[in-house]
């Protein structure tokens, strides 16, 4: 089946952004520094000879980045190039890893560029709030990650334009005999050594040019790609090289360099000499917004990486699973939260070589993937070819492999150790999967009791035949028809339990003549007459005394006011009852052979799901799995409805594994859940309607929620309405989430299920 796919939003200046603002910035405020320490002036030397040889990868980017416009970047190639084995699995992870390592280096960035204008501000409080902030936004949308980058990426461009304006042409600043003092360019005596510090300072700062992979791992949301994916990535590039080298002259011509040896603020600390008074504020802002924009890119990479992991099976699949939005939710939170924990390290210039020498093993293997794709997909169409090919590959490859070869020796060895526990992880995986699997099937099959609510007899028949077509598809599933006995003033508990003993016999001869008529002959029913304080009580505490019940099976208990909703034994259940619970409204269920299931998405739409798959499998009935949609423009309805239907197939999917024949998948637009589900109900006439619960089943207002409840009260045939068990806090977060993002996703003119 087709995965769903992410959205193009993203235009040629959003793309340079992305590639340029996202590199420059974290490493020049805050590595600067430490590259001054090993090669002094001679750092500028580094970032020419480093830009140039990236010029070789990012021209294969450039061409493979076009020839396969997807998510994923390198492991996208590598994958392409040498199959969906380990060599992909390792490159996709430490490309993901990597650019989770520089968000937590650009985090600590913030930090300390905020902590030059707000001295009392802690480092590490302060870049994890950053980390959260910004996995919000990229749960909100790419476009918004898009716009944000702009806008920050123009305003950083500014104020470096003005430090490198004023830096080289001010009277205190930069000079000649500064950055070049005794005449000396190179720290050290040989050329071998200083060779050697140059390529170990490239290793360092390799980062500020890796902006371009950044624009590959999104390429499937880019508009345009063959035009924009090559002009964003070259043009991004240039731009990072040029901007980098002239705040870096500007720097070391202004404050000789072995003062700035270390530092972790050198911006801040030579703006002052030729901009003193308003240069430390407007560095600062500048330190803000350079690192916003590398934490910006670099978990939108990691998130876009962790996405195709597990598209393709290789990491969990659930982080694979996109919002309404069209965003990888889960992909962002495992990202923020490992970004956070890593930025508690607090080791600058070590997340910098982590990060480096990971990229460095992602752009090696990416190289080489294209020359063999070049010989296994010679027809394919390449809308941007690498000039001097294959000679830009082998360069790019060498490129990887020689600067990697002067990475600081720790970071070598975390990477290498980081590769062994990734290949580990790789054969064991899929084990440890397994074995969770077989445990939580074997929780599920513990759980074997559909209990039958019995309160009012013109609806318990129904309920208990039911009960028998449900529990026919689960092996050794069995069914108590359950009535609780309410004492109160009249009548205290003692005398509703002797009560309740001596209506056993009158329950168990109704059952039998209920058990005549029901269509399934062949499973297990019991009767039970329980005594309690209240009829909810006797139900709450019936499941928690026996922890194997699988449904709580009520019926429609009519409508209900806002005054009595809240006591009402089907609310306190549906609210309290730690178990799934569905609730029948019985308008003729003699034969059922069409079941319309509205599907909105969540956990309660796949038990739906569920329950209609499994009263089909009975009854062989017919299943329509209804997705319902806002209006959208005919520009996007096209792509939005494809969208959508593989989005329902994956719903079906995960609720029951497969998407059965006798499964009609439909997506269709409507202003109104309520109105098209009752239309699509008589316009084909269906036996049963199941619905899941909208967020609002945690309140006391609504019985399932709005849309459900009035389905319920006007559709033309029985409706059953079922909640998934979740914990109260859950149920009520997930109310909070799916309101504020209703209201930024601007839908008002469709009330969702």
């Amino acid at each position: 089946m087709s995965k769903r796919k992410l959205k193009r939003q993203l235009g040629l200046a959003q793309v340079v952004m992305l590639g340029t603002a996202g590199a420059i910035g974290a490493e020049i405020f805050v590595l600067t520094g430490e590259a001054a320490a090993i090669t002094g002036p001679a750092t500028v030397l580094a970032l020419l000879i480093g830009g140039l040889l990236t010029y070789s990868i990012a021209v294969n980017y450039a061409e493979l980045a076009t020839a396969f416009p997807e998510t994923g970047g390198a492991m996208t190639y590598v994958r392409e190039a040498y199959g969906n084995g380990l060599l992909s699995f390792l490159v996709g992870s430490m490309d993901c890893l990597s650019s989770t390592f520089y968000a937590g280096l650009s985090a600590m960035g913030f930090a300390y560029s905020l902590h030059v204008l707000f001295p009392f501000m802690s480092i590490i409080p302060v870049a994890l709030l950053i980390i959260a902030a910004f996995s919000v936004l990229n749960i909100l949308g790419v476009g918004n990650v898009g716009n944000a980058q702009v806008l920050l990426g123009v305003a950083l461009l500014a104020i470096f334009g003005v430090y490198i304006g004023v830096g080289l042409f001010s009277p205190n600043g930069f000079k000649w005999a500064t950055l070049i003092p005794d005449g000396q360019f190179f720290l050290y005596p040989d050329a071998p050594t200083n060779i050697a510090k140059i390529l170990r300072t490239i290793a360092l700062i390799y980062v500020a040019y890796v902006g371009f992979e950044v624009i590959a791992d999104d390429a499937e949301e880019a508009q345009n790609p063959e035009r924009v994916l090559p002009l964003g990535i070259l043009i991004s590039l240039t731009l990072v090289m040029i901007i980098n080298m002239l705040i870096v002259l500007v720097a070391l011509g202004t404050v000789p360099w072995s003062q700035l040896a270390g530092s972790k603020t050198v911006l801040t600390d030579t703006v002052v000499r030729f901009m003193p008074g308003w240069g430390i504020p407007l560095m600062a802002v500048g330190g803000l917004i350079a690192t916003l924009t590398t934490l910006n890119t670099s978990m939108l990479s990691a998130t876009r990486e962790a996405f195709t992991l597990s598209r393709d099976g290789a990491w969990p699949n659930i982080l694979s699973r996109l919002s309404s939005l069209r965003t990888p939710y889960m992909a962002i939170i495992l990202v923020g939260v490992a970004s956070a924990l890593i930025t508690v390290v607090g080791l600058v210039d070590f997340l910098s070589y982590i990060s480096s020498s990971g990229y460095l093993f992602v752009l090696f293997w990416a190289s080489l993937a294209m020359i063999r794709l070049r010989k296994k997909f010679p027809d394919i169409p390449r809308p941007f070819k690498a000039p001097f090919f294959p000679l830009t590959a082998y360069m790019g490859a060498g490129t990887g492999l020689l600067i990697i070869a002067f990475t600081e020796k720790h970071a070598l060895l975390f990477g290498a150790g980081l590769l062994s526990v990734l290949g580990v992880a790789y054969y064991i995986g899929p084990v440890i999967g397994r074995w969770f699997k077989e445990r939580a099937e074997a929780a599920t099959l513990d759980q074997n009791l559909i209990l039958i609510a019995a309160a009012n007899p013109q609806t318990v028949k129904s309920l208990v035949n039911l009960a028998a077509i449900v529990a026919e598809a689960s092996d050794d599933t069995y069914v108590c028809m359950m009535s609780v006995l309410a004492a109160g003033p009249a009548m205290p508990l003692a005398a509703a339990q002797q009560m309740a003993r001596q209506l056993k016999p009158q329950q168990q001869s109704f059952l039998a003549r209920v058990a005549t008529e029901m269509t399934v002959k062949n499973i297990a029913i019991y009767s039970k007459v329980r005594a309690a304080n209240s009829v909810a009580e006797g139900i709450l505490d019936e499941i928690e005394s026996h922890k194997n019940v699988r449904l709580l099976l009520a019926g429609w208990p009519g409508v209900l006011d806002a005054k009595n909703i809240a006591r009402n034994p089907v609310k306190v259940a549906l609210q309290k009852a730690r178990t799934n619970v569905a609730v029948l409204l019985d308008r003729g269920l003699d034969e059922v052979n069409h079941i319309l299931v509205p599907v909105g998405g969540g956990i309660h739409s796949r038990l739906a799901i569920r329950l209609a798959n499994e009263i089909a499998m009975t009854d062989k009935a017919q299943v329509t799995a209804l997705r319902l949609l806002p209006i959208a423009s005919d520009d996007e309805e096209s792509e939005e409805l494809e969208d959508q239907t593989l989005l329902l197939a994956e719903i079906v999917e995960d609720a029951i594994n497969e998407v059965p024949e006798n499964f009609h998948l439909k997506v269709e637009q409507a202003v109104s859940v309520q109105q098209k589900v009752l239309e699509e109900a008589r316009r084909h006439p269906c036996n049963l309607i199941i619905m899941g619960a909208s967020e609002e089943w945690a309140l006391d207002t609504r019985l399932f929620g709005t849309i459900d409840d009035g389905v319920a009260e006007h559709a033309p045939c029985s409706v059953l309405l079922c909640r998934r068990y979740e914990p109260m806090p859950v149920a009520w977060l997930r109310y909070q989430v799916k309101t504020i993002e209703r209201e930024y996703a601007e839908n008002g003119n469709l009330d969702k299920p």
